[in-house]
């Protein structure tokens, strides 16, 4: 299990406990975080999941695939270093404590 917060663009925060193996998009989505699409499901096709992870977390996800990278090339917000697809990060321990930030747009 994990916990992670979600910070809107407006500010607002949700704190979800996230069971082992799901994407932080599913749980975004599962509950109600405003700012994340996922028009593909999460099968790393869209970029409209795209987020900016905290520190932490970039400190300890494995480096994203080509193909999340290749996404990351065309997301309607700004692309920072630390951005990522919350379809492509997975709940475990590892992550617990973790922040990211929602962009102004997914579209």
């Amino acid at each position: 299990m994990a916990n992670i917060t979600f910070i809107e663009a407006d500010g607002q925060s949700t704190t979800i406990d996230l069971a082992d193996g799901w994407s932080l998009m599913q749980g975004a989505i599962t509950n109600g975080v405003e700012g994340i699409v996922g028009e593909c499901g999460g099968s790393c096709a869209c970029a409209t999941c795209h987020c900016y992870v905290d520190d932490f977390l970039a400190g300890v996800l494995p480096a994203p695939s080509e193909g999340e990278l290749d996404l990351l090339e065309n997301v309607a917000a700004e692309r920072k270093a630390n951005s990522r697809l919350a379809c492509q990060i997975k709940a475990s321990a590892a992550i617990d404590g973790g922040v990211v930030t929602l962009p102004e747009c997914q579209e």
